[in-house]
């Protein structure tokens, strides 16, 4: 999951819409959970949260019924469709001695990974692929197990229970996951993603600890079955002659695109603010303080899912809507937030990169400071 610290006060660090949006939101009388002020006492707030977040799910719901199979589930299921046909084609690349069909190759494979082991994934993690529920565990089960190497219980209770449910929360959803902070900034944010595909399986395997030992013989299988067939199409597809160079170049694309999975991941919600567990913000305004949207990016919006790229927030209040169906409330999402004089945070990629190398001791190795609100207007 992701999760993250933050700074004093309720805007995010560094010189973004994220600062303009909290600075035009001023204390007042309403509460952030209706419960107490500054100075102690009991108020309730002039509007209360259940009804900010009731009357955004309506508008959202009448969005999502209106649309049709094709917009809700469809469309994303036709990339990941997409992804698997270009398969023949990366692998036969790399069978050429040039340089440029070989590249492509590698190319086309990355991609594909990470959007069947990312977008994939991370949909069917929150049951987004399907309505059926037994469908959706199958495709849970092949995108987590078989295509990422990681093992289905836990990739939902970590992401969907921790990372969803107490997102900035210090404990439980502040992205203690991905902080190292025995390594530099240059080393975790420009070298360390290359080491994702082989760390990945490794806590895999040492999570399988924390589950049924059928779950985790599946689990074994599935990782074992999809390591051996990336493995053994190389070899015989794609025409490695040594062991060696087939392993290094299943590094190589499941690396491809390892620096934008692991800045995404810390950078919608590091450095925003953080809450105590027992004085948190109610949900939507804890999914508007905590969550951050980052540009339209083609590759990345191909490869990750709009929902985790420029619809993080929109994903964040409603979880189980597909990539595409995130995109289609977001104009509705971020209008509502806005008139509510809620934050709707956003930054650049760039603008992000460059406030975690400044301030990297801050925000990734020293604990993160609890976001103190005085009340939310």
């Amino acid at each position: 999951g992701m999760g993250d610290p933050s700074l004093r006060g309720t805007s995010a660090p560094g010189g973004s819409r994220t600062d303009m949006m909290a600075e035009g939101w001023e204390p007042g009388t309403a509460l952030v959970d209706g419960d107490v002020t500054a100075g102690g006492a009991p108020q309730r707030a002039r509007q209360p949260e259940e009804a900010l977040m009731t009357e955004l799910s309506e508008l959202v719901q009448k969005v999502v019924k209106s649309s049709s199979w094709w917009e809700r589930h469809g469309v994303d299921i036709s990339i990941l469709a997409f992804s698997f046909l270009l398969l023949p084609a990366g692998f036969l690349c790399l069978r050429s001695a040039q340089a440029i069909p070989f590249l492509a190759g590698v190319l086309i494979l990355g991609v594909v990974h990470h959007t069947l082991t990312v977008k994939g994934s991370h949909l069917a993690s929150h049951n987004a692929l399907t309505e059926s529920k037994s469908w959706g565990k199958v495709w849970a089960i092949f995108f987590i197990e078989l295509c990422s190497a990681f093992t289905v219980e836990q990739a939902t209770y970590n992401h969907v229970k921790i990372h969803h449910g107490y997102t900035n929360i210090i404990g439980l959803g502040d992205s203690s996951t991905w902080k190292l902070p025995f390594l530099n900034r240059y080393v975790y944010m420009f070298i360390a993603p290359l080491a994702v595909p082989i760390l990945t399986p490794l806590v895999a395997l040492d999570l399988l600890r924390n589950v049924e030992w059928k779950a985790a013989l599946r689990t074994l299988c599935c990782m074992c079955l999809g390591f051996y067939c990336h493995y053994w199409l190389l070899l015989h597809i794609s025409g490695f002659q040594s062991p060696w160079s087939a392993l290094l170049c299943m590094l190589l694309t499941r690396s491809l695109l390892a620096h934008p999975y692991i800045h995404v991941n810390i950078f919608q919600h590091i450095g925003l603010p953080m809450f105590a567990a027992d004085r948190k913000p109610k949900r939507i305004h804890l999914m508007s303080l905590g969550v951050l949207n980052l540009p339209r990016n083609a590759l990345l919006d191909w490869s990750f899912g709009h929902s985790l790229i420029s619809c993080h927030v929109e994903h964040h209040l409603f979880p189980s809507l597909s990539d595409n169906m995130c995109l289609k409330i977001k104009p509705i999402v971020s209008q509502y937030l806005k008139q509510k004089k809620l934050p709707y945070n956003e930054d650049t990629y760039s603008s992000r990169l460059w406030l975690f190398l400044q301030r990297y001791e801050e925000l990734m190795v020293h604990a993160p400071p609890i976001t103190e609100l005085v009340g939310i207007q």
